[in-house]
């Protein structure tokens, strides 16, 4: 059968996008600055997670994944 659909169809979600204007943003740092920020942020004014660690990408705080259904696996060996 086809695969992926047809050339027909390209760029089609991307014409439907509304148009929205860039925003003016303040300039980024560069150099010793952006050296001094990343220490600043990394070394000086630490906040630390659960357990005294600091994680370089904090994710929100979750509980432990609980499957709902797991399926128990039956012994290998039966005993007869």
């Amino acid at each position: 059968g086809k695969i992926h659909g047809s050339l027909v169809r390209a760029g089609k979600v991307k014409s439907q996008t509304p148009k929205v204007a860039k925003q003016e943003k303040k300039k980024a740092l560069a150099g010793r600055t952006k050296k001094r920020q990343v220490y600043n942020r990394r070394f000086v004014n630490i906040t630390t997670a659960v357990g005294g660690k600091r994680r370089m990408n904090p994710a929100p705080i979750q509980g432990p994944l609980i499957q709902p259904f797991a399926r128990v696996r039956a012994p290998s060996v039966f005993f007869v």
